[in-house]
């Protein structure tokens, strides 16, 4: 997996890097955590730039959010909460989940959009209740541009104050990013045997 993922960056340059962080916020196959530092590697090692992969990661970042910021407006809170109970096992989201991220937007604000692009388990779902609230897409943009920016730099820096030890990190991450493939594909099996249940 870290190979195949280094190699499709070098090979995809930019658009590669945007694409699968487009992705990871719309349908989370590979989480953000393996693809900004691998994005850094390969800046590190001089295939692409600092600043080309950061830009590239924060754009994606805020394209992937775009769907969900334009689900909750267009749609409203109570036509979504009914599409989430048909299909959230495919779309990853449920009821329960868009009542939690409105809840958090409406008791701590419209800052809780930049703070929420940095906390895996909310950096999706945040885009929702400020679609919900009808929150200008200037502002929206705004604050998920400021937030995406911090997440991936983190991210990317780490990765390229590692280039160095490029070699044994691979030993490492690799199993890594098996497990998490695993631990995804575990996660929808657990998904599908309790949908159900949960649903009732």
């Amino acid at each position: 997996m870290f190979d195949f993922i280094t190699e499709f960056m070098q090979n995809s340059g930019y658009f590669g890097v945007f694409a699968l962080m487009a992705l990871e916020n719309i349908f989370p196959p590979i989480p953000s955590e393996l693809i900004m530092p691998f994005a850094g590697f390969v800046a590190a090692r001089g295939d692409l730039s600092v600043v080309g992969v950061l830009i590239a990661g924060t754009a994606g970042s805020v394209a992937g959010a775009l769907p969900w910021y334009y689900a909750g407006k267009v749609y409203g809170k109570e036509r979504l909460e009914k599409l989430a109970d048909r299909h959230a096992r495919w779309l990853t989201v449920t009821h329960g989940d868009i009542e939690h991220a409105m809840d958090a937007f409406e008791k701590h604000g419209r800052k809780v959009v930049l703070l929420g692009r940095l906390i895996p388990a909310i950096r999706t779902l945040i885009s929702v209740p400020a679609g919900l609230a009808k929150m200008p897409l200037a502002q929206f943009l705004l604050y998920s541009t400021v937030g995406s920016l911090l997440w991936t730099g983190i991210l990317t820096g780490a990765g390229y104050l590692l280039e160095s030890q490029y070699e044994r990190v691979a030993d490492y991450v690799d199993p890594v990013s098996k497990a998490v493939l695993i631990g995804l594909v575990g996660w929808y099996l657990y998904r599908v045997a309790t949908f159900k249940s949960r649903k009732a």
